[in-house]
Parts: C-alpha cells; sequence; structure tokens
C-alpha cells in the first residue's frame, strides 16, 4: 500500500478520456439532484437488476443517492470547456479536468455548484514516470505435496478459515472487487489462471491494461482468490471477482479518492457482494491537502463518506488499517475511518500485533481497527509467478476478505451490517476491543457455528 460490455453500460457513468494536455482536475460537488430525469418510483431505470436485487433481499430502501448526478447540471459544467474525469452519485459530485482555472471559477458561480475543491496538479516530474514493461515470468512455484494451502494454511487457520473451507463454504457464488493498484501479470501466471475474473476496469486511464500496471494488487488478490491446491489456496478460491484500478502510483493527490468513489458505484452495479480495498490515504504531495488526526472521523474524506454508504447498499467493504504503527502519524488511514466497515490490522502467525499496523481510535472515539488478520509475512504470489511474502495491513485486508465472503455464503440471510457484527463478536478481544487490535482475531468457524444455532 502505498502511502500507498456490460448489458447496462449505458446507464453507467464511464471515467472521461485521459487528458495528456490537461493540468488541472477539480471536483465540483453539487448542492442537489432537483432537475433529474430519474423517478426513485422506477429504479431500474438507473440501477442494474443485481443492486436492485440485493437491496430487496436486505431490505434496504432505494434513495436519493442511488439517483445520477443529474445530467443538466453536467452539461452546464462541460459547456464551461471542462471535460468530465468521473461522476459519483452517493455524494453527488463531478470530477473535471482543465488547464485553465478561470473554467473553473465560472462553475463554482453556477446556482447547483455547493464547492469546487483541486483534487490533482500535473508536476513537472508527472509524465517523466515511464510505463514498466512486463517482469519477465519463471513460473515455477514451488509445490507442497503436504497441504492444500501451500505455505498459506496458517494465516488462514488463524481465524477458521479452513474449518469454512471443509464445509463447503469457498466463496461459490460470491463476488469480490479488488479496487487497487495494478495487477502485474496476473494474466499470465500459470498459478492463477483458473481465477474466475469477470472484468476489469481502469478508472485511473481508462481502457488501459490493469494487467500491465504496479504489482501490489496482484499480491492483494493471491491472498484470496488462488485456487491451485500444493502451491496456494487463498481465502476465497471459489469466489469470483472483478478487478478495478483506482491508485495512480505516478503522485498522491487527492484525486484517487474520486476514482475510487466511481470505482465503488461500479462495483454496486455489478452486483458485488464485498469489496476488499488496501488502499489508504492521509499525506497528500501538497501538505495543505493532507489530513490531520481530527478528520479521522468517517466523514472528511470523499472516500470515507462513500465507504460508509457501503453498507446502505448490502456490500461489504474490507480495507486495510495502514501501515503507519512506526511512523509519527501512527493511526489509521482514510477510509479505515468509516462506518459500517471491516477494517483490519496486521498480526504475525502467532497473532502478535505486526508492528507496522497503525492504530485506532477514529476522531469521533470508535473503535478501529475492527479485526485483525496475518499481514506479517503473509503468503502472496509474485509478478515471476512464484510464491512469496510480503508485509503490510494491505495483506492482512484480503486475508479477512475471503474468509469473510465464504461465511456470508454460509450465512447468506445475514445483512451486510449483520455480518460486519457477526465478524466483530468472534473476536478474541470482543469483550474488551481495544485500539491496538480493535475486537481481535475472529474465529469465523465459531461465528457460523453461532449464526446456525440462532436460526
Amino acid at each position: 500500500m502505498k502511502k500507498l460490455v456490460w448489458c447496462l453500460v449505458l446507464l453507467w457513468p464511464l471515467a472521461g478520456a485521459w487528458a495528456e494536455g490537461d493540468s488541472l482536475r477539480y471536483r465540483v460537488c453539487l448542492k442537489d439532484k432537483a432537475a433529474t430525469e430519474y423517478s426513485l418510483d422506477r429504479p431500474g431505470d438507473f440501477l442494474s437488476r443485481k443492486a436492485i436485487e440485493r437491496r430487496k433481499r436486505q431490505h434496504l430502501p432505494v434513495d436519493s443517492t442511488d439517483l445520477p448526478v443529474c445530467q443538466a447540471y453536467v452539461d452546464a459544467i462541460c459547456r464551461q470547456g471542462v471535460k468530465v474525469v468521473v461522476k459519483g452519485k452517493w455524494e453527488n459530485f463531478v470530477t473535471v479536468s482543465c488547464s485553465d482555472s478561470a473554467q473553473v471559477a465560472r462553475i463554482a458561480s453556477l446556482p447547483f455548484v455547493r464547492s469546487v475543491e483541486r483534487v490533482w496538479k500535473r508536476t513537472p516530474a508527472y509524465w517523466e514516470v515511464k510505463a514498466a514493461g512486463r517482469d519477465s515470468l519463471s513460473d515455477c512455484p514451488t509445490v507442497h505435496p503436504d497441504s492444500v494451502y501451500g505455505m498459506a494454511f496458517r494465516q488462514i487457520a488463524l481465524s477458521g478459515g479452513h474449518k469454512l473451507h471443509e464445509a463447503g463454504f469457498r466463496g461459490k457464488g460470491m463476488t469480490i472487487a479488488v479496487i487497487d493498484a495494478g495487477f502485474h501479470n496476473a494474466d499470465r501466471m500459470k498459478a492463477m489462471r483458473n481465477i474466475r475474473v469477470l472484468g476489469t476496469r481502469d478508472f485511473v486511464e481508462p481502457g488501459s491494461d490493469v494487467y500491465a500496471k504496479g504489482s501490489h494488487g496482484m499480491m492483494v488478490l493471491s491472498c484470496m482468490a488462488m485456487n491451485r491446491p500444493e502451491v496456494m489456496t487463498g481465502t476465497a478460491p471459489e469466489a469470483a471477482y472483478w478487478l478495478l484500478r483506482s491508485e495512480d502510483e505516478r503522485s498522491e493527490q487527492p484525486v484517487e479518492e474520486d476514482y475510487w468513489a466511481a470505482a465503488v458505484e461500479f462495483a454496486d452495479s455489478v452486483g458485488v457482494d464485498v469489496v476488499n480495498t488496501s488502499l489508504g490515504y492521509y499525506e497528500y504531495d501538497d501538505p495543505s491537502q493532507s489530513y490531520r488526526l481530527r478528520d479521522l472521523d468517517g466523514r472528511r474524506a470523499l472516500m470515507s463518506r462513500q465507504a460508509s454508504h457501503m453498507a446502505d447498499k448490502g456490500m461489504v467493504l474490507v480495507c486495510s488499517a495502514g501501515n503507519c504503527g512506526m511512523e509519527p502519524w501512527k493511526k489509521i488511514t482514510t477510509p479505515a475511518d468509516a462506518e459500517h466497515v471491516l477494517t483490519v490490522g496486521a498480526v504475525d502467525r502467532q497473532g502478535v500485533l505486526a508492528p507496522f499496523s497503525s492504530v485506532g481510535h477514529t476522531a469521533d472515539g470508535r473503535v478501529k481497527p475492527d479485526v485483525v488478520a496475518v499481514g506479517l509475512e503473509a503468503d502472496v504470489m509474485r509478478t515471476n509467478g512464484n510464491q512469496g511474502t510480503a508485509n503490510g495491513t494491505s495483506f492482512a485486508a484480503p486475508i479477512m476478505c475471503g474468509m469473510v465472503a465464504c461465511l456470508w455464503q454460509a450465512c447468506p440471510e445475514l445483512t451486510a451490517k449483520e455480518l460486519l457484527e457477526l465478524v466483530r463478536r468472534s473476536g478474541d478481544r470482543a469483550a474488551y476491543p481495544d485500539n491496538v487490535y480493535g475486537y481481535g482475531i475472529p474465529d469465523l468457524w465459531q461465528a457460523y457455528v453461532s449464526c446456525r444455532s440462532a436460526r
């Protein structure tokens, strides 16, 4: 982690074309949706069938946040000579690209505009970062004939995930979105060929190849999706996956939150159940845009506000706590401060806290992290096609995410919020949660047993 052809595609606000000539990007927040052409009485006009079914199954209402951004407003903004990059309906914003701040001043004066904020500025060094070529593959992973999990058994067994697998709950029927940086070589590795990938989307550079970008997302994916017995088995080997890129590794600027917000809404639209994100932000290239500890309330950062909507749409977000435990900041990073999400800290294979794992609480006193999982020397795949280990809450989150998906497969009657609460209650520190381990190491097998016994 750095400070780390769909049937309703015409209804989806695609990310705008990458504009190399533009030097500025602004987030334009809108006051309302008064000019909408849609009605809440006809959700099928703006929500996919899967998104509607998920809401109905969990008895969740379709509300005004589900309405698309008003096209009349978007058209008026575009008439000022800017280009749309992404749109976000839950938080009602449009991100635009331009080269002249005077255009933005005119946009700010429009009667339906609430605020305008610069979220990206091209720096002289930005275009000097050249895209790296593909890493070469040796594709000779180590075979461990004594274990279906390879070396990854302990990171699953620590939370009882292997028992869910033995009971037949391996993620089948669940859809997981991984919102991250690149997924380098995940399409070419022999050991990853049987992962069920439903599709990819790049919200940073629309239309680019996410498999030719950075490796962080690939390693995150491997923790969950690997399904190569005796080489490596992940925590949800039979789930289906969407691979979404929102992280721009060339700089660290707030626009990445805008990309992430668009990716989350896309995940909703294609029927995703669980989202993993091993990205977190607190410090930006422009120090004036960085967050402060008092901002960790789940409401200050766009990313955190967006994350807080997800359970109300019937999705579970599992996110990394951050790797700042040994830095002056020490605290969790956004969106780990969001409400109704599962924030995961890191421990070693014996359950001892990894020293880099970020701590809580949130600024408004909520327990964070929620739970912990293996993130110190976690087993992952490398871009050369072989196994390796990696450190970070970036890997604790997907290890936990896959098991949460398996638990939901086993207990499909639960709502997203009920599932989150069940996981927290199964933690070994649930009786006395703290700001280091949260509710502790969850036992997801016992969570399943308690869920079944309560029926």
